[in-house]
């Protein structure tokens, strides 16, 4: 159902917060505008992790808070803040996040958005043509609420209303990201595997200590949180791995395998295996051999060219590292093929 708030009673996060989070500030979304942040930040609302609370800390406009809060608004209308989402892309659900907002957390929100080819020369985001695509809605104090939005539309930016002030820790805008590869051309070389081109990380054996979906984010790892790590494994000649799909189907060149931060527990050794597959039920595909087992060193920007089986249209690779430990990034250099 349309824009259906996901029940409390459901412990688990939807699916659709497997998507790429399009508005992530680690992406390159920003937040452009808020008519008031009085107590804290709009930039907040699109950082990394969930927000925290820190009993004794304050500032000279009162409580430090991690998120978006507004002062008590004690005129008509409510506050209302931009997003410039990283990448344009469809979207599929929200989450709105009042985390730690207890006594001061907006009863209702609603979220438009546009799809605007530039913002220059924009200085009244009022009189931009908005499109409601979540309903004044209602939101819980202290935690994540989550909202299904049906549009198949492309957008570039959104507005988030909230009713009629107070304090949002993230909102998380989860969908898939649109590229328009008729503009890249076939010589171009890109990173294939990229999340901000619409690569993705779809599973994993193990992810006991961070994500799987930190291996393709931009720039280096900013610490040992900030790429894949699996847990210890006893078991003698032991494999990880991970699965991702690619934004396109293509042809590699070259392949960067990044422990940065990863000193006494990166992989001792990796291979990477690549498939043609016209859907994700890949598990089970003809895998093939695109960099046979290379060993690995600590800290350490590994880059491979030569050893790597070329002339392969592939759409998913599937890393592999033995016997566990932590990779920070992934690169799959090469050109699309259409």
């Amino acid at each position: 159902m349309a824009f259906e708030k996901v029940k409390e009673i459901i412990k688990e996060s939807p699916a659709f917060t497997q998507l790429t989070d399009l508005a992530a500030e680690r992406l390159g979304g920003k937040v452009l505008y808020a008519t008031d942040d009085f107590f804290a930040e709009k930039e907040n609302l699109i950082a990394p992790t969930r927000g925290i609370f820190i009993t004794d800390k304050y500032t000279d406009r009162g409580k430090w808070m991690d998120g978006w809060e507004s002062r008590r608004k004690r005129t008509p209308g409510h506050d209302w803040a931009v997003i410039q989402l990283a990448t344009s892309g469809k979207i599929t659900g929200f989450d709105i996040d009042t985390n730690f907002f207890l006594g001061n957390h907006p009863p209702h929100a609603s979220i438009e958005a546009v799809n605007l080819e530039s913002t220059d020369g924009i200085t009244d985001w009022e009189n931009v043509t908005w499109k409601e695509i979540l309903p004044k809605s209602h939101l819980d104090a202290g935690s994540q609420n989550f909202y299904e939005c049906e549009s198949n539309e492309i957008f570039t930016h959104l507005r988030l209303h909230i009713y009629p002030d107070g304090g949002v820790a993230r909102l998380r805008v989860y969908g898939e990201v649109f590229k328009n590869w008729d503009a890249v051309s076939t010589n171009q070389q890109i990173d294939l595997a990229a999340t901000i081109n619409g690569g993705q990380a779809i599973a994993c054996n193990d992810m006991f200590f961070s994500d799987m979906s930190n291996l393709i984010m931009p720039n280096r790892g900013a610490n040992m949180g900030d790429g894949w790590e699996t847990k210890r494994n006893r078991t003698p000649n032991n494999r990880d791995w991970v699965i991702l799909k690619l934004a396109h189907q293509g042809m590699v060149d070259s392949i960067i395998v990044d422990t940065c931060h990863f000193k006494g527990n990166y992989p001792d050794s990796c291979s990477i295996e690549a498939c043609a597959s016209d859907n994700d039920n890949v598990e089970n595909a003809d895998w093939k051999i695109l960099l046979p087992q290379q060993k690995l060193n600590a800290d350490f920007i590994h880059e491979f060219g030569n050893e790597i089986n070329k002339g392969q249209v592939i759409t998913h690779v599937r890393l592999n590292i033995f016997p566990d430990g932590g990779v920070s990034r992934l690169r799959i250099f090469g050109k699309i093929v259409k």
